[in-house]
């Protein structure tokens, strides 16, 4: 059951990302490059109705989308691994590898004092943001280069870089008319009035 639903949930983003307009397009363009639209009207008996070519079509885009869109999340590609079953049956070789990894960090870390590898840095990088893999994972390439080259892994340098991020988000936050408005609704009515108004 939850494989399946999480296949539903899946060709629900392939079906939705097939519909907007940005995605749909180039998809289009891909498959013409490649001669999948291009082909010549049949004629005779191998005729095919309109409808026939447009579910053709349409299932020739939805292809595409997936072979070249990384969805990440929850609508993302399902993996019989990640079904809760198999993580129970798998849960001993994970602790091990997990315990292993763990050993082999203090070992190098800690007692040798070696230099932390790129892995090494982005891991700390990610404990520090608070981040799951999978969300780390999301981010973009230069983003992850940003961080490299700030040297976030040294959490003096990762504590600037969050005030700085909140100072960002705070002159955001200021300028944005929507929360203009919430601020001027909290301090005139607040979430806690009751009012009697008919409509």
């Amino acid at each position: 059951l939850q494989f399946f639903s999480w296949w539903s949930s899946y060709n629900e983003a392939i079906n939705y990302l097939a519909t907007v307009p940005k995605y749909r397009i180039q998809a289009t363009e891909i498959a013409r490059q490649q001669g999948l639209l291009n082909k010549s009207r049949e004629k005779g008996k191998n005729r095919r109705s309109k409808e026939e070519i447009r579910e053709e079509e349409e299932e020739i885009i939805k292809d595409i989308i997936k072979n070249k869109i990384d969805i990440k999340g929850g609508y993302q590609k399902p993996k019989i691994y990640d079904i809760l079953l198999f993580q129970i049956l798998l849960f001993p070789f994970y602790l091990c590898k997990n315990i292993g990894w763990y050993c082999r960090w203090i070992y190098c870390f800690t007692i040798k004092g070696q230099e932390y590898g790129v892995e090494e840095k982005l891991y700390i990088i990610r404990r520090y943001m608070k981040m799951s893999q999978s969300q780390f994972d999301s981010l973009e390439d230069h983003q992850k280069e940003t961080f490299l080259e700030r040297q976030l892994w040294i959490r003096e340098n990762y504590e600037v870089y969050k005030r700085e991020q909140e100072e960002e988000l705070k002159k955001k936050m200021a300028m944005d008319p929507r929360w203009k408005r919430y601020r001027r609704w909290m301090k005139n009515e607040g979430p806690g009035r009751l009012t009697f108004i008919d409509d």
